[in-house]
């Protein structure tokens, strides 16, 4: 049990557990209590854990999570709000049950909920909103003992006629990740969301662009006054970055030499550390900007000083100045994924460079591969027409 300074690159690339041993705790100097378990049948799959004691001083272990899922300064985070909840009485893993059995749904969801994923999910205010507005006054007064999937079921079906498929989705999603996390803190024995399906959702619009409509944007693109918003869509278009990954990304994340771009976990939807190929537009984007060495950001406001969050209203500005109304931001990752499958590249390919973490989002654009496959496909024509041609003999044959 080697008590060291953990840093992220010894966790990535050195972390291992040593030959003959089944596993092995690594122990952060910095934060005590906090500890990487490796397996030795698992090397890949390292997990944080924070150590400490109850009430009645039993040594308990925390899962906080994978090292693929969270970076090192997110674990401390996390291990310190822990360790505070813990001496508060709040966290502590007893059976005398801190009330566990007496716990409402609304507690759970604002006094564990909240805090928890407000350390690492960029998107926890929707979380909030749908809580408030569709969760909480049908289940927030219940124990969580007391949910039943019946009634999770009914909440959904209520909102059935009057939502969209996908925000149902979303009601439920919340409900079943927050429950899944009662019962890794042990408030609850199973999940009764689990096996509710989600509706099916018919409404992935996806909008690509001819010859003629990517002339006119391309055109916009290079004269438009502002210059810098025109460079971050030239840069998502080029990479198929999120927008959020662009508008994060930081000059220390960038590999000029070997043309790379590394998104980091905290940014990435997947949550995991990735890396972008940097293609000739992408590096002509980068050699445009004038913030390298004087800002930390790829691409600041020029009024603020400081990185964008969004650029909604100037792209909605730009996309009619090019008669393209209709095409949002997130659509130039669809546009980047259709180039690579009509040039032939794999669908695998296609999942790497735009980052997705299930291959299946990446068969939404395997219809577009149907030329290649048929040119693929008449290799094989060619080879049986040149085989069933008839023989020439020659005469001394004949």
């Amino acid at each position: 049990m080697p008590i060291i300074k953990l840093s992220q690159q010894f966790i990535t690339n050195q972390m291992k557990c040593p030959e003959g041993k089944s596993r092995i705790e690594y122990c952060d100097q910095d934060m005590p209590g906090l500890y990487i378990e490796v397996r030795a049948t698992s090397q890949n799959q390292k997990t944080y854990y924070l150590r400490f004691k109850d009430h009645t001083k039993k040594t308990c272990h925390k899962r906080i999570g994978r090292t693929t899922e969270i970076t090192l300064a997110e674990a401390r985070r996390q291990a310190k709000t822990l360790k505070a909840e813990i001496a508060l009485g709040r966290n502590s893993s007893d059976n005398g049950k801190t009330k566990q059995s007496e716990l409402t749904y609304e507690r759970l969801f604002e006094d564990h909920y909240i805090p928890h994923k407000s350390l690492h999910k960029r998107s926890i205010d929707d979380d909030i909103r749908i809580y408030r507005l569709k969760i909480k006054p049908i289940l927030g007064h219940k124990l969580l003992r007391q949910i039943t999937r019946f009634e999770i079921q009914a909440l959904l079906n209520s909102f059935r006629e009057s939502l969209k498929p996908a925000s149902c989705n979303h009601i439920l999603k919340v409900i079943r990740h927050s429950l899944n996390l009662a019962v890794e803190w042990e408030f609850l024995e199973s999940n009764p969301a689990t096996k509710i399906p989600l509706f099916y959702e018919d409404n992935k619009v996806e909008h690509y662009l001819n010859d003629a409509e990517l002339d006119k944007l391309l055109t916009v693109l290079r004269t438009d006054k502002n210059r810098i918003v025109c460079q971050i869509y030239l840069f998502i278009l080029s990479t198929a970055c999120r927008q959020n990954e662009v508008l994060s990304a930081k000059w220390k994340d960038v590999d000029l030499e070997k043309k790379v771009l590394r998104i980091r976990a905290i940014n990435s939807k997947s949550k995991r550390l990735r890396s972008v190929p940097l293609n000739e537009s992408a590096m002509e984007v980068l050699a445009q900007l004038d913030t390298r060495g004087r800002f930390e950001y790829l691409f600041i406001n020029r009024q603020t000083g400081k990185p964008y969050t969004t650029i909604t209203k100037v792209w909605h500005r730009i996309r009619q100045k090019a008669g393209l109304g209709h095409l949002r931001i997130h659509d130039a990752r669809h546009i980047h994924a259709s180039w690579l499958v009509e040039s032939g590249r794999s669908l695998y390919e296609v999942q790497e460079i735009l980052g997705h973490s299930d291959p299946k989002v990446t068969m939404r654009y395997a219809h577009l591969s149907t030329k290649t496959l048929l040119d693929a496909s008449n290799c094989v024509s060619a080879k049986i027409k040149k085989t069933m041609q008839p023989k020439e003999f020659s005469k001394a044959e004949s």
